[in-house]
């Protein structure tokens, strides 16, 4: 089997060598938030490797703070790796390990590694030293084994206030290593917790739960993001410590990070409490239940992690590529639909009065599989305002006086007069179709230079458009604080747009290219007018690097 990156370089090695016959990963997100971009590329990883090579893969929560946890956030992620695809082999909760966690903490403090410590949180800063400096030893390091048992399970027992008292593993103060000198290990907090409730009132470090996390579950390899590089000794301590036979490797990897992009719970959780956002799902957002409620595809969320590929060292994607993915799968697999955003109604003065001709459309140009769809034809239509101009600007190629323009699948128009309003605007445009003019007939080879998308007045539905824009305004403006950087202009709504009348039956949620607009899905229905969201823009800027 050949290795696409470094991690299955390791894993093919493990295999090979005997060190392990099955493959074992996880997933194990912190439900103090929604999943956001930055997690796809974890989850694409994780379960990737369990595809590949036909392992186990866990989803775990790292619920260990029940101050900022919810099983809000639990669904929601739970959900956002449904819709990309991905199936877990078991649903753990480092709350499962509570007891067990608990149990190897005594064993530390029976073996003279692990202490209780009354300095304050603000102290034991004060004293781990800097990375020229060592720290300076606890005057609580050196209590008796019997005395710290003690502490240790009158913590347990709530006799102590919030903060009074912490567990410490007793280590080297002196490392060159920050993280290795007596990190805390317990910490007493009163606060409710989502799945034990008050059942506990002291609370496992994020350091010390998850290496014995991944121990406990028998993961052979824990794929994790770069900052946990530097805790990558303290993770080996404790699973050493705890006496674990085989042993889980963790491996870091270098983040996604996107250019323009909001990559921190933290900043997108102000979003939402700041009332910038709806919420974590809005279309703007680049949480997974964002981009699903805008309508990327999944698919197309995994081919972007595959482009990105996996690397050891950070750096910034162009945040054009995910569009790019986004636009090259929509490409293939969207229908089309004509849309007119400023509608100009088109008189036809030769066509006669009542007359409607059915003009038959592909879904998918060049591709009978799509099926097709019929739009009626009639005296008068719409076609954009941007269509036609009285007083063109060089290089206009589309309806002017005395020229002529082609409607898609129909027919050729020639310009003929122009109804004109009291203020000097068009009314309308009045035209002359050229007969036997559509595809394949005898005049269809007129040279035309402009085709345009056109509904027919009397079926023509009327639409909102949401039409989104990134959160952030690019740095190279100047802007470099988040606040300064939030975009004011995120969002714009199109009341009075019109669509083609055979999406109102289309099932919702679908998504469509409106042909020379825009990818949109289609949201919502609203009494009759459907919603449609913009999820990217046709044009692609993107330009994939050369080897």
């Amino acid at each position: 089997m050949e290795a696409s990156n470094f991690i299955e370089n390791i894993i093919i090695g493990d295999l090979e060598s005997g060190k392990h016959k099955d493959i074992v990963t996880r997933f194990p997100p912190e439900p103090n938030g929604y999943l956001h971009i930055g997690h796809a590329k974890s989850l694409c990883i994780n379960f990737g490797i369990k595809e590949k090579f036909k392992g186990k893969c866990n989803l775990r929560f790292d619920d260990t703070n029940p101050v900022k946890e919810d099983v809000e956030y639990v669904e929601a992620i739970k959900e956002d790796i449904k819709w990309l695809g991905f199936e877990w082999d078991e649903e753990r909760y480092a709350s499962d390990y509570f007891e067990q966690l608990y149990q190897y903490a005594v064993l530390l403090i029976k073996k003279g590694l692990a202490y209780v410590c009354d300095l304050s949180a603000e102290q034991i800063r004060e004293t781990r030293g800097t990375l020229a400096e060592p720290g300076v030893e606890s005057p609580y390091r050196n209590r008796s084994v019997e005395e710290n048992l003690k502490l240790f399970e009158q913590m347990r027992q709530g006799k102590f206030a919030d903060g009074e008292k912490v567990l410490r593993a007793k280590i080297d103060m002196a490392s060159g290593n920050i993280n290795m000198r007596d990190p805390v290990m317990y910490r007493i907090l009163r606060a409710h917790h989502h799945r034990t409730g008050n059942d506990w009132v002291i609370y496992p470090m994020y350091d010390f739960a998850h290496p014995l996390s991944d121990a406990i579950e028998g993961i052979t390899h824990s794929i994790c993001t770069l900052e946990f590089e530097d805790h990558r000794p303290l993770y080996d301590w404790f699973v050493k410590n705890c006496e674990f036979k085989n042993p889980p490797q963790q491996i870091e990897f270098a983040r996604l990070n996107i250019k323009n992009t909001i990559m921190s719970k933290r900043y997108l959780k102000r979003l939402v409490d700041e009332g910038i956002v709806e919420g974590w799902d809005d279309p703007r957002m680049p949480t997974l239940s964002g981009m699903r409620n805008r309508g990327y595809p999944p698919q197309a969320i995994k081919n972007f992690c595959a482009m990105v590929g996996v690397a050891k060292a950070n750096s910034e994607v162009d945040d054009k590529l995910l569009d790019h993915c986004v636009r090259d799968y929509l490409n293939v697999n969207a229908p089309r639909a004509m849309i007119i955003e400023r509608p100009l109604k088109i008189i036809i003065e030769n066509w006669e009065e009542g007359r409607t001709e059915e003009i038959t459309l592909q879904n998918k140009p060049g591709d009978d599989s799509g099926g097709t769809h019929t739009v009626r034809f009639g005296k008068e239509v719409y076609i954009d305002q941007r269509d036609f101009s009285l007083n063109p600007p060089p290089k206009y190629h589309r309806l002017v006086k005395g020229g002529m323009i082609r409607l898609k699948g129909a027919y050729i128009l020639k310009y003929s007069s122009v109804d004109l309003a009291e203020d000097g605007s068009v009314k309308a445009v009045r035209c002359n179709y050229i007969e036997k003019s559509k595809s394949g007939e005898e005049n269809s080879k007129i040279k035309v230079k402009a085709t345009v998308q056109w509904l027919n007045c009397e079926d023509a539905v009327k639409c909102k458009l949401y039409k989104y824009s990134s959160l952030l305004v690019d740095e190279s403006e100047g802007k470099s604080d988040f606040d300064e950087r939030i975009n004011p202009n995120s969002l714009e709504i199109v009341e009075n747009a019109l669509v083609e009348p055979f999406l109102l039956e289309e099932k919702i949620g679908n998504c469509y290219q409106f042909i020379r607009e825009a990818y949109y899905k289609y949201a919502r229905n609203e009494g009759g007018i459907p919603v449609f969201y913009r999820i990217t823009e046709l044009k692609d800027s993107y330009k994939i690097p050369t080897p």
